[in-house]
């Protein structure tokens, strides 16, 4: 069967009730970044929230032609056409370069040099068309009532009450939604939170005039006191786990959630050199072993920071213009906006098994800097003799094989690969050295 949205996406679509090592972390030079890029079937989404008040972005990972595409999006309240938006994708491009984990590296100098220097340095298918009155009409007598029709960009947007979820479920399997066997209780779950139903298909003729070629990520404003995300229906007949990239712009301070653990990933290893050629297959493996030690029941914190400012920046700070548009309603105009904003980047690896309820989440007064940061160390080649250049060259094979101890325990990787690749001698084992220096090591 050919993919058409990806699981991910329709667990988004169902949504919304919703003293030298000190000054090491902030000097280096920035060479890498982990995007969203390096992970298959990685879905995004940008919660800008301020007390009751979200603004929702969701960028797709539809892979297929636009007249295949449609998604189903539960909301806690009804949504008015000017609640609806459609932004660019390079917004949620730039706030995931922003945010990525990213490797930085430093140059040690010479230890003969006598001064003190800190530096080391889904639900998819083709929407039949069907006339808008023969739609009410079919609807009406499912219990499903089309409360509003807009037409937003390049889509056109329905917004769905109904009586019950077999009524709900006829209605969008008859338009060319595909339902996951057994979502029925889950659908039933939300309407009895009263949900309604943003549904979105792409309008061809409207994207054909508006010059187009891919889908522009959709944009929903709402109020609720709940702060959560849905995820159980796009777990329903997943194909494997999935990737879920939250970024949540905030006021207060660090967004966590709630009913799972928010684990931060392991930050600020030095990792051997090498690695700078190979960053992308580092931190998918780095990655994967966290979800095992957590035993996929986590949630990651890899990027919690004051918007005004980052130290080192992997990509440009967004503006002022950037953050409005993603839904920062708090700051109004004023150019300095990214001093009033609070960004948290959570990534996490889910099924149905692992993950059987929502995300919930709260909004915390935590405003402490926190990133996913990799750091290499190259050795200093100098020719200088000095008592301190001996002890330097001593200990330098030491942090080498530091370096790829720490590399393994964070990819499971064999330490004899490791050692292969990073030109390093085998340690000799007890047996290899003498009895008297095991003595007085």
């Amino acid at each position: 069967m050919r993919r058409l949205l990806s699981p991910v996406l329709c667990t988004l679509a169902l949504l919304l009730c919703w003293q030298g090592d000190a000054l090491r972390a902030f000097c280096g030079f920035y060479v890498a970044k982990a995007d969203t890029s390096l992970f298959n079937r990685a879905s995004q989404v940008v919660l800008a929230r301020d007390g009751d008040r979200t603004v929702l972005t969701m960028a797709s990972d539809f892979k297929g032609t636009p007249k295949e595409f449609a998604v189903v999006i539960p909301v806690p309240t009804f949504i008015t056409r000017e609640q609806i938006h459609v932004a660019e994708k390079s917004l949620i491009d730039h706030i995931d370069a922003y945010t990525s984990p990213r490797l930085v590296e430093y140059f040690d100098s010479d230890p003969c040099r006598r001064y003190d220097m800190l530096r080391p340095m889904a639900m998819a298918g083709v929407m039949k068309d069907v006339s808008a009155p023969a739609m009410q009409e079919r609807a009406k007598a499912l219990g499903v009532t089309i409360e509003a029709q807009y037409t937003v960009g390049e889509y056109d947007i329905l917004i769905l009450s109904a009586k019950q979820s077999g009524g709900l479920e006829t209605w969008l399997t008859e338009n060319g939604y595909r339902i996951p066997a057994g979502a029925g209780p889950v659908i039933g779950s939300y309407l009895r939170q009263n949900m309604r139903f943003f549904v979105a298909r792409v309008n061809l003729s409207e994207q054909t005039r508006l010059g187009f070629t891919y889908l522009r990520p959709l944009q929903v404003a709402y109020e609720s006191p709940k702060f959560m995300l849905p995820i159980r229906l796009g777990t329903v007949n997943a194909n494997g786990p999935q990737e879920l990239f939250i970024y949540a712009l905030t006021r207060t301070g660090r967004v966590e959630t709630t009913n799972y653990r928010t684990v931060k990933l392991p930050s600020g290893s030095e990792l051997p050199p090498y690695v700078k050629d190979d960053f992308p297959r580092f931190y998918r493996a780095m990655f994967e072993q966290q979800v095992r030690r957590e035993s996929m029941s986590a949630v990651f914190l890899e990027y919690a920071w004051d918007m005004a400012w980052c130290d080192p920046c992997a990509a440009d700070p967004m503006s002022a213009s950037e953050l409005k548009t993603l839904g920062v309603f708090w700051t109004g105009d004023d150019a300095r906006a990214g001093q009033n904003v609070f960004v948290t980047r959570l990534h996490v690896r889910y099924d149905a098994q692992h993950f059987p309820e929502d995300l919930v989440f709260q909004q915390t007064g935590d405003r402490e800097n926190f990133q996913g940061r990799y750091v290499l160390r190259h050795a200093w080649t100098g020719g200088d003799s000095c008592p301190a250049a001996t002890d330097y060259k001593r200990t330098l094979s030491e942090r080498r094989e530091k370096e790829a101890q720490t590399l393994s325990n964070l990819t499971g990787w064999r330490i004899e690969e490791i050692r292969k690749q990073a030109s390093l001698p085998v340690p000799p084992t007890t047996e290899d050295v003498a009895w008297w220096r095991r003595i007085w090591k």
